[in-house]
């Protein structure tokens, strides 16, 4: 089962009530544009707002905010999935630089460069801790 964000779950449940965007804005008092962003994830409605979309929807405010949950839980495991590859790498560079060079089948230039590919690895995944 694939998990939907919350504006993929905004489009659905508008064209289930066999709404425009431009009728949802409308009820909203606010743009067609806003509504556009939001179903494109682009943007999100106001905490305010919720309570009437909820209604006008047809579900409960807890329903639309739990598919925003499941999209959060999708990103953090991708987070986590990008955060293993980048421990990996210096770790994969540095055995098999370890390893050539004790069997001395590596140049000095080729290993610094593997090195420094490893540093950088690290160096993104301190970047992205920031």
């Amino acid at each position: 089962m694939q998990k939907q964000t919350l504006g993929q779950k905004i489009a659905e449940l508008r064209k289930a009530n066999n709404l425009t965007q431009l009728e949802l804005a409308e009820q909203l008092n606010i743009t067609d544009k806003a509504v556009s962003k939001w179903e494109r994830d682009i943007s999100c409605p106001d905490i305010n707002t919720f309570p009437k979309l909820a209604e006008i929807l047809g579900v409960s405010v807890d329903e639309l905010l739990q598919s925003n949950a499941a999209g959060k839980e999708e990103n953090n495991e991708n987070k986590f999935t990008v955060d293993l590859v980048l421990k990996a790498i210096p770790l994969a560079l540095s055995i098999g630089v370890t390893v050539l060079t004790a069997i001395d089948q590596i140049y000095w230039e080729d290993a610094v460069s593997l090195l420094g590919i490893g540093l950088l690895a690290l160096s993104i995944r301190a970047f992205r801790e920031k």
